[in-house]
């Protein structure tokens, strides 16, 4: 995907609150990706895309639950 408004390309990352999931986006968001922040855990998702945001980089956060096949489309369509 690629941020309309920016041309950049978009990164969603499942999981990305804590752990290895948020080493990922921090590391594709270095890497000059955009980054969609996506985890169950809100609270985590937002603290690690206020950190990502911190160092000029675009990130935004979602609560998804990623077996919820119609939250996954709504927020895709969000991210985009």
């Amino acid at each position: 995907m690629t941020d309309p408004a920016t041309q950049q390309p978009l990164a969603i990352v499942t999981g990305a609150a804590r752990g290895i999931g948020a080493a990922i986006v921090t590391r594709l968001a270095d890497a000059g990706y955009a980054v969609a922040v996506w985890d169950f855990n809100l609270e985590g998702a937002e603290a690690t895309a206020r950190e990502i945001a911190k160092s000029g980089k675009r990130a935004i956060a979602a609560r998804v639950d990623v077996a919820d096949e119609a939250q996954v489309e709504a927020t895709t369509k969000a991210a985009e």
